[in-house]
């Protein structure tokens, strides 16, 4: 820690001991500055990032800190974008809602007294809602804009706020772009205009509740199964989120009525106290749920993410052992259900279409060919697949898509990742398993017998500060300027580099164009059909590898084998690129 980067923390956090800042934030600020030089200069030797996603942080005072201040900037930068684009309405309109997060609630309603001191119209949620809601809410008001105050399944101490366009996705370029350059005048909190007219902003709830759970229940394939199978033996945890509030509710208007809540982790609460992290891809957050599953003797177990955009689940498999299904496997269990349903109804269409991300298995789109269904490849974060929806739109007709960190959407009125609409289909793919004779793992198990067993395995490496993303950029540059030719002894066939947007066949020395906005990602196609995609976090300083391997199953026998078989393949192409 540099005397200059102290010094310049010292300087910018003096500002705060006098209005506009309230004295609770000045009384803290003051105390770093006389006895917590770390804290001090954590808080406020830069400015907290506003970038393609918004905003996401630890909260407390300063200014690289989640807190009133910085998110009233974030928001006038918005408010000032919203005002250039639409200059034309007579009335701008936003949609906000938040999580179950500490201070979500404070985070959101400051926001809103900025839209309206700005003039633009607000729909605030009346308590916290799901994610998904909010995307709703966007297309349901017509707004132009909207704003979701989360960190999604970060630990407690953080919270964010995530913008949306209007369509309901989350911003896209060039809007992505646009909005963090008018968030980057925003120098000062002089700069912010707060607490707008109380009459610009109305409360939203009951009714945008109803015209979405319909929706939602317009979804189900299968009724008169569910009806039949209605005491199917459903878990379910929110995990202290927003999922309490409408999760439950869309099971019980798919007609099961055999659900139990995990008492435990149905208030919502943000420090959740009952987990380290509330992250449903973490065996750790779902003990208490499997817990109750397991005493119960349940048919399957749904978990949801503080903002409830993501779910986890967890089976029984054919030794009556509860197994945790990653998402891969819940996408393309999801996936084969709707197609396979669709087709028995006779619903498939020539234009329907599923989306998935480079990263996510390349099941979903083996599935896909085997009904006819086209599957669009897009990057990695949700946004792409909602970007695809809106391009299409009226001409293809979207069926559903995912992407493999538990995030999946069905019909297109939510542009959003969507836990609350998923729990009540992936509980009717168990209710439609069971009509067949079948659990949801011997359902698993037969997909993996048709279209062959998939596996997929990741390594996060971890980066510390300016050196560590430096670090980062190296590694991208040597696998891009000296790629390997072999990777486990199987020789790479194709380069995907994203970057610069071209396929390069190794065989040929051959090149062509990728038709997908440039973005820093690598993927290598082996000769075996294995897939290694290496990225840079967009949101930390990470470096990500992401493994693809597959083989075909000739009976019920080998599905073990082949299991093992390409778990050592993953590990092999691990220790090959050195990363165990």
């Amino acid at each position: 820690m540099t005397n200059e980067l102290v010094e310049k923390a010292r300087t910018t956090a003096r500002q705060w001991l006098a209005a506009p800042f309230d004295p609770e934030t000045q009384k803290q600020v003051k105390h770093m500055l006389d006895h917590d030089e770390q804290q001090l200069v954590d808080s406020f030797y830069t400015m907290l990032e506003f970038g393609t996603g918004g905003l996401r942080g630890i909260m407390g005072p300063g200014t690289n800190r989640m807190n009133i201040y910085t998110v009233g900037m974030a928001t006038q930068g918005l408010c000032n974008y919203l005002l250039k684009q639409f200059s034309h309405l007579k009335q701008i309109s936003v949609a906000i809602t938040y999580d179950s997060r500490n201070n979500s609630k404070l985070f959101a309603e400051t926001a809103a007294g900025v839209f309206a001191a700005n003039g633009i119209r607000v729909y605030l949620s009346q308590a916290l809602r799901p994610t998904p809601w909010l995307s709703f809410a966007v297309r349901y008001f017509n707004c132009q804009s909207g704003v979701v105050i989360t960190a999604s399944h970060n630990p407690k101490e953080y919270n964010g706020y995530k913008a949306y366009w209007d369509d309901g996705a989350q911003v896209v370029p060039p809007h992505d772009k646009n909005i963090i350059a008018e968030v980057k005048k925003i120098t000062a909190v002089s700069d912010v205009k707060f607490n707008g007219p109380g009459e610009l902003i109305t409360l939203a709830g009951s009714d945008v509740d109803e015209v979405y759970l319909r929706k939602i229940t317009g979804l189900s394939l299968s009724p008169d199964i569910n009806k039949k199978f209605h005491d199917l033996k459903i878990v379910y945890t929110s995990i202290h989120g927003t999922g309490i509030t409408l999760v439950p509710e869309a099971l019980l208007r798919y007609g099961f009525t055999n659900v139990t809540i995990v008492a435990q982790q149905d208030i919502p609460d943000g420090n959740f106290p009952t987990v380290h992290s509330p992250n449903p891809e973490e065996a750790s957050a779902l003990a208490l749920g499997l817990e109750t599953a397991r005493k119960i003797d349940a048919d399957i177990l749904l978990a949801t993410d503080p903002d409830s955009d993501r779910v986890g689940i967890a089976i029984k498999n054919d030794k009556k052992e509860f197994i945790l299904m990653n998402g891969n496997q819940t996408g393309a269990l999801l996936i084969y259900y709707l197609l396979k349903r669709r087709d028995e109804l006779k619903m498939n269409k020539p234009n329907d279409f599923i989306v998935k991300t480079i990263v996510t298995t390349r099941l979903i789109e083996e599935i896909g060919k085997s009904f006819g269904v086209r599957c669009f490849n897009v990057l990695t974060g949700f946004k792409y697949i909602a970007e695809i929806i809106r391009e299409n739109e009226g001409t293809l007709n979207f069926v559903g898509g995912g992407e493999e960190s538990y995030g999946y959407l069905v019909g297109d009125f939510v542009r959003d990742k969507d836990a609350v609409s998923a729990c009540a289909l992936i509980a009717e793919a168990a209710s439609w398993a069971r009509s067949i004779g079948k659990t949801v793992y011997q359902l698993l198990m037969d997909i993996y017998l048709q279209y062959g067993m998939f596996k997929e395995g990741i390594v996060n490496i971890g980066k510390k500060g300016v050196q560590g993303q430096q670090e980062i950029q190296q590694m991208m540059e040597n696998y891009r300027n000296a790629p390997p030719e072999r990777i486990n002894q199987s020789e790479v066939m194709l380069i995907h580099d994203f970057e610069k947007r071209q396929t390069i066949d190794m065989i040929s020395n051959l090149r062509y164009e990728i038709h997908l906005p440039a973005s820093n990602v690598l993927q290598f196609i082996l000769k075996d059909g294995s897939i290694i995609t290496v990225r840079p976090s967009g949101t930390e300083p990470k470096i990500k590898f992401y493994f693809a391997v597959s083989e075909r199953v000739e009976s019920a026998a080998d599905l073990e084998e082949t299991n093992r078989l390409l778990d050592h393949r993953i590990d092999s192409i691990k220790q090959s690129l050195r990363l165990i």
